[in-house]
């Protein structure tokens, strides 16, 4: 199956659950990490685990139960994971024809793996702008300058032509826009999807990759607004 496929694949499964979708009651358990297996006996759906082309055991792909979830004050959850600075980055896709041009700003963005190149984002289930990713099955990740922050704000904004007069070009191997001005790109094929509560966790191969600004400071956010607080 190819990357657009799968991602598609993946896109499909969660809107046939509803997702977030409440499971019917069971044993209470601790919460599994994004990917965990049901144990046997609570709550685990019959049937042996889904096996790779290569034969490693892949996860279950499923909503959080209503059971799983932590007894946390949301808003004091974002107060304090606040804390933690992080960089920018505006996630892009090609649009493919007759459509245009996908993209979002995005923070939560890491490097997974050197060997194969891997990385990884997070983007909530109930993005708009996740499935034009998902179908394209590539995206490019620019990674934003501190002069970039009325950028980061245009791709923030839900519905609006956020592609109107930024200059961008095609990415060398995946042909995902690559926006001008950013510090570094990373051009990447969608490489797995994974769920993650409220959001999706998508692992990219990376194929291309370059910092034409390297050493311009970055971006940054931290306790809700830009710079460090």
């Amino acid at each position: 199956m190819g990357h657009a496929a799968m991602a598609a694949t993946v896109v499909r499964y969660l809107r046939s659950t509803g997702a977030p979708a409440a499971a019917a009651p069971t044993a209470r358990t601790s919460a599994p990490g994004p990917d965990a297996r049901p144990a046997a006996g609570r709550g685990a759906a019959a049937g042996p685990t889904p096996v790779g082309a290569r034969g490693r055991h892949r996860p279950r792909l499923r909503a959080v139960r209503d059971d799983e979830r932590a007894p946390l004050d949301p808003a004091v959850f974002r107060r304090v994971l606040g804390n933690f600075a992080t960089g920018v980055t505006v996630v892009t896709a090609p649009g493919g024809p007759g459509r245009s041009p996908a993209g979002f700003a995005c923070q939560s963005f890491s490097s997974l793996s050197l060997d194969p190149p891997l990385v990884c984002f997070m983007v909530g289930r109930a993005s708009t702008t996740w499935p034009r990713i998902a179908r394209a099955g590539v995206f490019c990740v620019n990674v934003l300058s501190a002069d970039q922050a009325e950028l980061c704000r245009a791709f923030a904004v839900s519905g609006a032509d956020k592609f109107a007069g930024v200059a961008h070009d095609p990415a060398p191997a995946t042909g995902s826009p690559r926006l001008a001005g950013a510090i570094a790109w990373i051009d990447c094929a969608v490489h797995a999807v994974h769920t993650g509560g409220d959001h999706l966790i998508v692992v990219g191969r990376v194929e291309a990759l370059d910092a034409p600004r390297e050493g311009a400071p970055p971006l940054l956010f931290h306790r809700g607004s830009f710079g460090v607080r």
